[in-house]
């Protein structure tokens, strides 16, 4: 199983996958510092203000980028958030980025998935962000009519390789959504990655069950709150 912990950065702060709730008091450098030092060797960094389309922390994902690449261990970072053209991609990738997530561009800008997917194909993972089945986009802000398996069939089309799945929770402390998850992992036979409603080792534990499901994003916010998280954490990167 692959954890990812997610830091998704919001002027400058840490705030929770959901959104809801304060920003983390902790910085996120320091945040990012204290998961490498639990072992960590994967982590998610998403661009929550770029996905908005109000601002960047592009300087602040590079710092990270660089603290991380520091460590005398591997560690592998999966960049997303507002990726939409060669520039942005190119970027992180000379900082080191692992993967980087392409979601928004894969509705509005098909000629700009296409361009990136001709030149960074091996580093490009297709986001799919829904509520229920339904794709949202734009950060969230933006509903579709568009259904999950639909899109996630046009970015196989597309080249993609990889997809990430991010579950949008109807209701807080509601259960995952692994019917879709399920469902994109076997229509599409790609690796499915899943985030969003992940929250417990409970729920991890369900992600290893269902199979074409390869690992999962987890806030980072939730490894300060509960220790058998942590113990998740200490796997080789690959």
């Amino acid at each position: 199983m692959k954890i990812y912990p997610t830091l998704n950065l919001q002027h400058g702060r840490v705030v929770p996958t959901t959104g809801d709730g304060d920003p983390c008091a902790e910085a996120p450098l320091d945040l990012a510092a204290r998961l490498l030092d639990e072992g960590t060797t994967r982590m998610a960094l998403v661009d929550v203000d770029a996905a908005m389309g109000k601002g960047n922390n592009r300087d602040l994902i590079a710092q990270i980028l660089q603290r991380c690449h520091a460590r005398d261990r591997k560690v592998c970072i999966q960049v997303a958030g507002g990726i939409r053209s060669s520039d942005q991609a190119q970027f992180f990738i000379d900082l080191g980025a692992a993967w980087l997530v392409a979601g928004t561009i894969l509705h509005k800008s098909p000629m700009v998935a296409e361009q990136l997917m001709a030149r960074f194909q091996p580093f490009l993972t297709a986001a799919i962000d829904a509520r229920g089945g339904k794709v949202h986009r734009s950060g969230w802000v933006d509903a579709s009519a568009l259904s999950a398996q639909d899109l996630a069939l046009r970015a196989k089309a597309y080249g993609f390789r990889r997809l990430l799945f991010v579950d949008i929770p109807e209701d807080p402390g509601s259960d995952p959504d692994f019917e879709t998850a399920q469902l994109l992992a076997s229509s599409t036979g790609l690796p499915v990655v899943m985030g969003g409603s992940i929250t417990s080792p409970r729920h991890l534990a369900a992600v290893h069950a269902h199979q074409g499901l390869k690992g999962a994003l987890v806030d980072a916010l939730l490894f300060r709150e509960d220790p058998e998280l942590l113990a998740l954490l200490q796997a080789a990167c690959a």
